[in-house]
């Protein structure tokens, strides 16, 4: 059995290290008849973002309204609020992105438990290509949403879902908060797919979705023809009761996240080629 150590531990080691900016294994969401979650190719690369800061913000829904949200947690951009812009998000250069180059504004809704907000543990983003086409890199400036703000009913897995995690086992999405084990290394996480086609013009739309699709079966639709990375944003929190936890959004099925495109664009650029488009299908 001493011969076993060395090996355990470097397995949990390598575990452990920050995916910075490597390729990884295609996702594991729930195939089907198409839609998020299913696609072609299985390249990708991934983002840890450390907890930036709280606030009842929302750019992109109601910019330069402060306070005129429901409470949000942010991971990346550390200067992100209601008066932010692609300037100041851009000067700032402040994140909590290990990966050089990464200031863009990643958030989602505030998680409480018993009345009180749960700092998460980080969040992991994963920029993946689902399509046999090229992907293009999100311009400058570009917003999206993913998720209903509003939902009172179970929305897609494939859109949004929980579920728990450790080092041994990992159980399945949930549209509602599970109950994870306790103490250890266990990890309650929210995700959080986006849409991965664009209608190739528009930074953002009334609705903040319109300008953007779901690829089905690894192709854009034609009113959305230009592939661009799917972000799956993954937020990690110490485990919670699920009977007094819900999010600020109310409840536990309202589960969303935001996304401004602040990136260093070269330096996105570039990892969008090394990592999505190398060895694309064609």
């Amino acid at each position: 059995m001493r011969r076993l150590v060395p090996l355990v531990l470097l397995v949990f080691a390598a575990a452990a290290i920050v995916a910075t900016a490597i390729s990884v294994a295609a996702p594991t969401a729930r195939s089907g008849g198409g839609g998020p979650g299913v696609g072609a190719g299985g390249r990708a690369f991934a983002v840890q973002c450390n907890f930036s800061h709280r606030n009842t913000d929302d750019l992109i829904v109601f910019p330069a309204q402060a306070g005129r949200s429901h409470d949000h947690t942010y991971f990346g951009n550390k200067t992100t609020n209601a008066s932010s812009t692609l300037e100041s998000l851009r000067a700032a250069r402040a994140t909590t992105c290990v990966v050089r180059g990464d200031t863009a504004a990643y958030w989602v809704p505030t998680l409480f438990s018993n009345g009180q907000p749960v700092a998460p543990r980080g969040a992991t983003v994963y920029y993946r290509r689902r399509t046999t086409q090229r992907v293009q890199a999100f311009p400058q400036g570009f917003r999206m949403i993913a998720g209903t703000s509003t939902a009172t009913a179970a929305q897609p897995l494939q859109v949004t879902s929980w579920n728990c995690r450790s080092f041994f086992m990992r159980t399945e999405q949930t549209s509602a908060i599970p109950a994870c084990a306790t103490g250890g290394r266990a990890v309650l996480n929210l995700h959080v797919n986006f849409p991965n086609c664009w209608d190739g013009t528009s930074l953002d739309s009334a609705d903040h979705k319109s300008h953007l699709a779901y690829s089905v079966q690894g192709h854009c639709p034609a009113t959305h023809p230009v592939a661009v990375p799917a972000i799956s944003l993954i937020a990690h929190y110490t485990p919670v009761n699920p009977a007094t936890a819900e999010l600020a959004s109310r409840g536990q099925l309202s589960g969303h996240g935001d996304f401004v495109n602040a990136w260093d664009q070269q330096r996105l650029e570039r990892l969008v080629d090394r990592y999505l488009n190398r060895n694309r299908r064609r």
